[in-house]
C-alpha cells in the first residue's frame, strides 16, 4: 500500500513527496479509513496530547476554586504564540492560582508569533518561562499538585503522581495498555506518550461521543473541555492557525502536536480522525483536514474554506505568482 499522502509540483514537475499515516473512526469504533500503519506503531500524541493531559485539572474543578474565567481554563489545553490576549490571560492565571513562575520546568521563551515577538524584543524584554508555547498546560500541572497536596517538584517525571494520572487517562480513552505505549518526554520537559493512530482516533473520538467511557463523571469532564476549546479557538493557537480555524465549527474539537501529528472530531457525525505526516511538517495539515472533510461530505462548506484560506493547494512564489501545486493522494 502506498503512503504518499501529497505531491508537490513546481512548473509541471513532481518536487516532494510527502508519506503519512491517517486513521478515520466511526461511532462504533471501525475503521472507515485507513492509509499506512495504524493500528500496530505507536506515535507519539505530542501536543495533540494537552486535551487529555488536562483532565485531571477539569476533574477538580479548578476553574471553580480559584474563579477562572473560560479564556484562562482553556490554556490548560493551548499551544499558545505569545498574542497580547495570550500574555494577558497567562498572567492572570498565574496570579489567581498563586503560582511562582520559577516552579514551571518549560523553558523561557520569546512569543512565538512574529508580531507579538518583535514588539516583545523592541520593549527590552526578556525571555520568560510563562511564554512557553506549553506553560498553560504546566499551571494546569501546578494547579492540580496544588490542590491535591502534591509536590510542586518534579511535576514532570514519570513517578510523580499527577503523571501516573494523566498515564491511565491516555490508557483509558485510547484503549491501549501503558506497558505497550512509547515513552518519552515533550520538549516542554513532561512525560508523552505514543500510541497506534487507530487509538489516538479512538481517544478523540471520545470527546464528542463520551458515552463511550461508561462513566458519567468522565462524560461531563470531556464535554466540559470540549467546549471550553470551542468557546476559545484563538487561545488554544491564534488567528491563522489551523487549530482556531476548525474549533471555530462548534462541531469539532480539533488539536495539533509537534512532528506532524494532527487528531479531530466531528460531534455530529460521531466520526474522529488522527493523521502523521512522517517528515513532521505541519504544512500539509490544512490541506490534509480539508481533503478529508471533502471525502467524508462535510456539511459546513465555511470550515472547509478557513481551512483553504490557511494554505492554498497552489504553490506561489513569493510575489505571489503562481508556480505549481499541491495534490492531496487520499
Amino acid at each position: 500500500m502506498s503512503t504518499i499522502i501529497a505531491e508537490e509540483y513546481r512548473g509541471g514537475t513532481l518536487e516532494n513527496k510527502h508519506e503519512g499515516a491517517i486513521c478515520i473512526l466511526n461511532q462504533n469504533k471501525e475503521v472507515m479509513y485507513a492509509k499506512g500503519e495504524v493500528e500496530h506503531t505507536p506515535i507519539f500524541y505530542r501536543s495533540a496530547m494537552k486535551p487529555i493531559q488536562a483532565i485531571p485539572a477539569f476533574e477538580l474543578d479548578i476553574g471553580d476554586k480559584y474563579q477562572l474565567t473560560s479564556d484562562e481554563m482553556a490554556l490548560f489545553c493551548a499551544s499558545q504564540r505569545g498574542e497580547t490576549y495570550h500574555q494577558k490571560s497567562l498572567q492572570s492565571l498565574i496570579q489567581k492560582v498563586g503560582l511562582s513562575e520559577e516552579a514551571l520546568i518549560c523553558g523561557a521563551s520569546y512569543p512565538l508569533n512574529e508580531e507579538p515577538k518583535i514588539d516583545y524584543i523592541c520593549k527590552g524584554n526578556e525571555k520568560r518561562r510563562l511564554l512557553h508555547n506549553c506553560a498553560g498546560k504546566h499551571l494546569g500541572f501546578l494547579a492540580y499538585a496544588k490542590e491535591k497536596g502534591l509536590p510542586l517538584e518534579g511535576y514532570g517525571e514519570f513517578d510523580h503522581p499527577l503523571q501516573v494520572a494523566i498515564r491511565a487517562e491516555v490508557e483509558t480513552l485510547s484503549e491501549y495498555p501503558q506497558e505497550k505505549m512509547s515513552v518519552g518526554k515533550d520538549g516542554c520537559g513532561v512525560p508523552v506518550y505514543g500510541v497506534p493512530l487507530k487509538n489516538m482516533a479512538l481517544s478523540y473520538l471520545k470527546f464528542v461521543h463520551p458515552a463511550l467511557v461508561a462513566d458519567k463523571q468522565k462524560e461531563q469532564t470531556l464535554e466540559k473541555i470540549l467546549l471550553t476549546m470551542q468557546a476559545n479557538p484563538e487561545i488554544i493557537a491564534s488567528h491563522d492557525f489551523i487549530c482556531t480555524a476548525l474549533l471555530q465549527d462548534k462541531n469539532i474539537i480539533a488539536k495539533g502536536g509537534a512532528q506532524g501529528v494532527y487528531c479531530l472530531a466531528l460531534k455530529e457525525e460521531k466520526i474522529s480522525i488522527a493523521l502523521k505526516v512522517l517528515s513532521g511538517t505541519e504544512l500539509l495539515w490544512p490541506l490534509l483536514v480539508a481533503e478529508i472533510l471533502e471525502k467524508l461530505d462535510y456539511q459546513n462548506k465555511q470550515t472547509i474554506d478557513r481551512l483553504y484560506q490557511l494554505r492554498s493547494p497552489q504553490v506561489l512564489s513569493d510575489a505571489g505568482e503562481v508556480v505549481g501545486e499541491t495534490k492531496i493522494t487520499l
